[in-house]
């Protein structure tokens, strides 16, 4: 009977995923064309513009434009990193989502109640955005959280073949 050598918890992973999934994949291109598309049509309707915009104005298309390069700077990072260690990827798009779906409503809320128009449907619906992208946030931390212990068990259950990781 031949017995497996032991392998580090890093060696271990990296055999599991050396790559990204395809679908993975799918989803970082998508990310980096969405937010690349959306940036290029926030720049030219931001500068399409006839006339000199109100400052609240210019603020919400840069928030807007930060957002978008958030999402393609994510697909790109994802692509470039190719293996996602710990969920990292997942709590990272969490924040971006819970991010600008914060700072969106917050904006759309200050225009309605500066225009005297309807604030309930405003909150409403960014409420509904707000609460699906925390619960992402939630969900990618546990699931990162479970990745993490999984990983410090298996470095206890094999003491002598500890490596350095990245912690990430």
């Amino acid at each position: 009977m031949t017995e497996e050598p032991r392998l580090s918890a890093r060696e271990m992973i990296e055999r599991l995923g050396p790559a990204l999934s395809r679908a993975r994949r799918i989803r970082a291109v998508v990310s980096s064309l969405s937010g690349l598309s959306g940036t290029a049509f926030m720049i030219a309707l931001w500068a399409g513009e006839p006339g000199p915009l109100p400052s609240r104005t210019q603020v919400v298309f840069a928030l807007l434009i930060v957002a978008c390069l958030a999402w393609a700077g994510y697909g790109g990072w994802l692509l470039m990193r190719r293996v996602p260690l710990f969920a990292t990827d997942r709590v990272i798009a969490a924040w971006i989502a819970l991010a600008a779906s914060l700072a969106t409503t917050a904006a759309l809320a200050t225009m309605a109640v500066r225009r005297g128009t309807g604030l309930a449907p405003v909150l409403g619906v960014g409420g509904l955005f707000v609460a699906a992208a925390l619960v992402l946030t939630v969900l990618a931390h546990t699931r990162r959280a479970a990745l993490l212990r999984r990983a410090r068990e298996l470095r206890r259950t094999h003491p002598a073949s500890r490596t350095h990781t990245s912690g990430n």
